[in-house]
């Protein structure tokens, strides 16, 4: 069920919902969210750094400089994702 909670979501404790199940599908939302606010950056840089006139299709070249820059951008995402997260790991064990 788009944008809502399936009726998995219901636990059998009289109609209540599960707090854990929840915060599950909240937390798989919020992942698919970003990996199409991610696509959707590096669609829009990477058009507009590789495509002069957009036709029909793509020549050779453009299509070679899509597919680095999609490559590089995908790269620099993980290393700052994962600067990201050891920061965050170091900081709760830290608390």
């Amino acid at each position: 069920m788009e944008g809502g909670f399936s009726s998995d979501s219901v636990g059998s404790g009289g109609g209540k919902l599960d707090p854990g199940l929840i915060m599950e599908q909240v937390k798989v939302q919020i992942a698919v969210a970003n990996a199409q606010e991610l696509l959707q950056r590096m669609t829009d840089k990477c058009f507009r750094k590789c495509i002069g006139k957009p036709g029909g299709s793509l020549d050779n070249s453009e299509q070679k400089c899509i597919a680095m820059c999609m490559d590089r951008y995908m790269d620099a995402w993980n290393t700052v994702s994962r600067a990201y997260n050891s920061r965050l790991q170091r900081e709760r064990a830290n608390m």
